[in-house]
């Protein structure tokens, strides 16, 4: 039988698993909140999470960034690591990675039907697993992936919110929440106060809070009362004003890893027992921890030779002003800039596209038509009214040569950003720049390109 009809396949379980409920490609207004699903999968599976020792990663942005960050701070002390992320650029298999690379086709395929089999089970039995989603199935996957590994430490990023999010369903030694800013109102609320309680829920007995938000911002409080009522401790990186991204999230891991290393967690250097510290965020981990989709530079070929590329999902305006200021200090992107954008749905296009108005850029609009998104001619007609300079290309492909195109002709360098699914779907169209090493010098701007994924799976499923 070939690989095409194997049942156990990637792409044969794949097509299983999106019969589910995806909230990642629906509007979200009547998305099921709720662990009572996840937790019945989880133990119809054996209870794998239990045997875990986890970093629980949440926060408006960054928190990606800074999950791979401690992965590869825990990595270089010699401990086997996995991590647990979302959403992925071009691979699904970028969502569980192993010793800092995506997992085989064949481990994810295996488990994801494992835990498609325990969903099946419980519509038998009528239990709560029955309601299982998309995201609670490739959760109970990568948490099945990493129980059967023998880790050491497992890094879980929260997909959305975290109080009621899948990822919660697991007990963790440190909880990270990077920030709070206004996204996914419609479901978390409509206030950085309200957002920040449900981010909060991560925070559990015995856990120490790890965050950069202060005890008198309006966010910061809640997440400071949450962690005194259990009686956890908190601690805030020193940063200092002005720091880059890059610099941010740096900070924030670095003190995950002395927070363990104070707690007694210890790492295996030369055969010995070594401390955790954020010492071991040196230069090579922080390469390793690149991302790609997060402030990562390529090159996409036009008419008149190649153009410089920044590939950023950033779809937030506060996220997105702190791209464009770290991208100013890169000499290496001289001219206007050109914007690609698309963006969801339940995105603020106009707070988005008068960042990018501040910033000088012009816009070319384009959409993701299997994904929940404003139209190209809606964003064009926001821009507009912003008295921007805005033209429309519906279909991705098409709108990145004439992106390129654009930005050829002035001098340019083009931004590809509003949807990491915009990124991936144009990814496989540019390439790495041909200077060396392809990252600005010092720390930024690139966050972070993991290992490379595995091949892309059929266009659409995200």
């Amino acid at each position: 039988m070939t690989a095409a009809h194997d049942a156990s396949s990637l792409p044969a379980v794949l097509d299983r698993l999106d019969r589910l409920t995806d909230w990642e490609k629906r509007p979200r207004g009547g998305m099921r909140v709720g662990l009572d699903p996840m937790r019945d999968l989880l133990r119809r599976l054996g209870e794998p999470h239990g045997r875990l020792r986890v970093v629980h990663v949440g926060g408006t942005k960054g928190k990606g960034s800074v999950c791979a960050l401690i992965e590869a701070g825990l990595a270089r002390a010699g401990l086997r690591v996995g991590r647990y992320a979302s959403p992925h650029v071009e691979s699904v298999t970028e969502r569980v990675c192993l010793g800092g690379r995506p997992v085989a086709g064949a481990i994810l395929a295996r488990a994801l039907a494992r835990a498609l089999d325990a969903h099946e089970a419980a519509r038998r039995d009528g239990t709560a697993g029955q309601d299982a989603t998309w995201f609670d199935v490739v959760t109970a996957a990568a948490l099945l992936i990493f129980g059967e590994a023998g880790l050491d430490w497992a890094v879980i990023e929260v997909g959305l919110g975290g109080r009621l999010d899948s990822t919660n369903a697991v007990a963790s030694e440190v909880a990270v929440i990077t920030n709070v800013e206004l996204e996914h109102t419609e479901i978390l609320g409509d206030t950085r106060a309200a957002i920040a309680a449900e981010k909060a829920g991560i925070v559990k007995p015995g856990t120490a809070l790890i965050t950069t938000l202060g005890p008198d911002d309006e966010a910061g409080r809640v997440v400071a009362a949450r962690a005194a009522a259990l009686g956890c401790a908190v601690l805030r990186p020193a940063i200092p004003p002005g720091a880059s991204i890059a610099q941010e999230n740096a900070a924030l891991a670095g003190l995950v890893l002395d927070h363990l290393g104070a707690s007694g967690a210890t790492g295996i250097r030369d055969g010995r027992p070594a401390r955790l510290s954020a010492a071991l965020l040196d230069a090579e981990a922080r390469a390793v921890a690149r991302l790609p989709g997060r402030l990562e530079r390529r090159e996409v070929r036009s008419g008149a030779g190649p153009v410089p590329v920044v590939l950023d999902g950033a779809h937030v305006p506060f996220n997105l002003a702190a791209v464009l200021r770290d991208l100013a200090c890169d000499e290496e992107l001289g001219g206007p800039c050109i914007a690609l954008v698309a963006l969801a749905a339940d995105k603020d296009a106009a707070g988005f596209l008068a960042v990018l108005h501040r910033h000088g850029a012009a816009v070319v609009c384009t959409e993701m038509p299997e994904r929940r998104g404003h139209g190209a001619a809606a964003l064009r007609a926001v821009a507009v009214a912003a008295g921007m300079e805005a033209e429309t290309v519906p279909t991705p492909v098409e709108a990145l040569a004439h992106a390129a195109d654009l930005a050829a002709r002035r001098g340019g360098w083009l931004l590809v950003t509003g949807s990491l699914h915009l990124v991936g779907a144009l990814r496989s169209r540019t390439s790495a720049p041909a200077r060396a090493g392809g990252a600005p010098p010092g720390e930024g701007p690139s966050e972070g390109a993991a290992a490379p994924a595995a091949p892309a799976p059929p266009s659409g499923r995200r």
